[in-house]
């Protein structure tokens, strides 16, 4: 806790995530206090855990003489989580306080909010979390249309026009390159991390140009590494150069001539920087937490 983590926190923002809790502490001016990181994320919980996993995180703050309120976004309102926030259907604008679900509290110093997902019927999709860091990535940029690109194991493209959401897109490509790196052949050839920017590049453009070889060249990373002593840090270079190659020319009809927004942590956010560089695009990068606070400050809003 920092020193300002005992001034009165007029609310609280929560990202609570299948493996992570993240809580804002917030002062009546939107100013976050400090933030708690907690490893109590939704898949480590039953559904009577979550308000006893929150409840001594927050006691600093909690009086008798008052209710704290809690605004949540994310896996907390799956269906395993805490309670199920149904999907807001796009085209939406992003969920706000209105369509959040109150979780059950036995501790009357408490009422916890949770914002809604988001679904697409036509192809099937769904968000959870996601959805308010398109808020917050509105509220700092009112005028934005084009696509938001939000990177993590399982990478949204999402399109917005006019403040709302109107198409979105799943990959499984992070997901798929931490198969193939802890649990396929590849695990011999693959350095655990590193990265070479001018391989991972090349890696795209050559994937874009030849998709139909994705799995041969997979392939030859472990050839080479067997007969040429390929690198492994170029060797994960070059695999992450192909999987992420392969997403950003499946989207080319989203992204082409847009403006694009890239919402996530610096590594990651700056390999689908340098993908879609290739292509020619100048991507803006958002600072996530900073974008999922504005997403939740706006939200709170409608409280």
């Amino acid at each position: 806790m920092t020193e300002d983590a005992d001034t009165k926190a007029a609310w609280v923002a929560a990202d609570w995530g299948t493996s992570h809790l993240r809580l804002w502490p917030m002062a009546a001016d939107n100013r976050p206090l400090c933030r708690i990181d907690s490893d109590r994320g939704m898949g480590t919980l039953e559904r009577q855990g979550f308000e006893a996993a929150l409840i001594p995180l927050l006691e600093p703050y909690l009086s008798p003489d008052r209710v704290l309120d809690v605004l949540c976004c994310g896996m907390a309102g799956s269906r395993q989580g805490w309670i199920e926030a149904p999907y807001a259907e796009t085209p939406c604008p992003p969920p706000s306080f209105a369509q959040a679900t109150r979780a059950p509290c036995g501790d009357s110093r408490l009422a916890v909010h949770i914002l809604p997902g988001v679904k697409q019927m036509e192809p099937a999709d769904v968000m959870r979390g996601e959805e308010t860091q398109i808020a917050g990535a509105l509220a700092l940029k009112p005028q934005l249309d084009g696509v938001i690109c939000l990177p993590g194991t399982h990478t949204k493209w999402v399109s917005v026009q006019a403040g709302e959401i109107q198409r979105f897109a799943t990959f499984l490509t992070g997901e798929l390159f931490q198969l193939l790196s802890k649990h396929s052949v590849l695990r011999h050839s693959l350095a655990p991390k590193g990265w070479d920017r001018a391989t991972f590049e090349a890696s795209c453009l050559d994937v874009i140009e030849r998709p139909h070889a994705f799995a041969n060249m997979l392939f030859s990373l472990r050839a080479e590494g067997l007969l040429k002593d390929l690198d492994p840090v170029i060797a994960r270079s070059r695999a992450s150069g192909y999987v992420l190659g392969m997403e950003i020319e499946a989207m080319r009809a989203q992204w082409q001539d847009r403006s694009v927004v890239i919402v996530g942590e610096d590594e990651i956010a700056g390999a689908y920087a340098a993908a879609l560089g290739t292509q020619g695009v100048v991507a803006q990068v958002m600072d996530a937490e900073a974008v999922t606070l504005a997403g939740l400050c706006a939200a709170r809003k409608q409280m």
